[in-house]
């Protein structure tokens, strides 16, 4: 019996819902769960990668995926609590695939519905030349790892402007963690939560 109270379960499910770039269209997304080393995934897929969509014709202009996400993790202790990683892609005038918008956000800790507004980004060049040879051979600056993005180590010298926008809707069950001390109170139905405080939730935690 002691066996079964060493670990805690937290099943998500959900959604990639909705996104807005006005200025592109045909975009994908390609997802990861970023978590530390305490954490293991028992069921379900640590990443992903979207169908390519086109904006809406009406007045929203938005992409619509509906992409379903659906994973149990195990652990011993909330720290290292998992990050959802997006990185959104499409083509530029030259056919070339490129870095639409990176985001993240940590899954909820409540159990309930959850809905996260994802404010994107994209690294910047650091010189007006680099940027324009960056379009001439349809090289943007990019990250190497995406998982970057959860991390906090080296971004103060990274340059990043704003790009687009994504909607996530979480489904949050956890199993055991009472047992090991640890409370979460319910979260109300539709509660609305941004990235930037997902990440205050997650550091009062740590």
């Amino acid at each position: 019996m002691a066996s079964q109270t060493q670990s805690f379960l937290l099943m998500v499910s959900g959604q990639i819902e909705t996104g807005w770039f006005p200025e592109f269209n045909d975009i994908y997304c390609k997802y990861n769960f970023v978590y530390g080393q305490d954490w293991v995934i028992t069921t379900g897929l640590e990443e992903g990668i979207t169908q390519i969509t086109k904006k809406s014709n009406d007045e929203r202009q938005a992409f619509v995926w509906n992409f379903p996400l659906d994973v149990t993790f195990k652990s011993t202790n909330p720290h290292g609590w998992p990050q959802l990683v997006v990185s959104m892609y499409g083509l530029d005038s030259f056919g070339n695939e490129v870095v639409r918008g990176y985001g993240a956000t940590h899954v909820p800790m409540t159990p309930g519905q959850h809905r996260r507004e994802l404010a994107l980004f994209v690294p910047e060049s650091s010189s007006a030349f680099q940027k324009f040879m960056a379009w001439i051979l349809g090289r943007r600056p990019e990250f190497t790892d995406p998982k970057v993005v959860a991390q906090s180590e080296g971004r103060e010298v990274i340059r990043t402007r704003s790009q687009g926008k994504l909607i996530v809707r979480f489904n949050t069950i956890s199993r055991d963690m009472k047992k090991l001390g640890y409370d979460s109170v319910p979260s109300e139905l539709g509660t609305v939560v941004t990235s930037n405080t997902a990440t205050a939730m997650s550091k009062t935690a740590a």
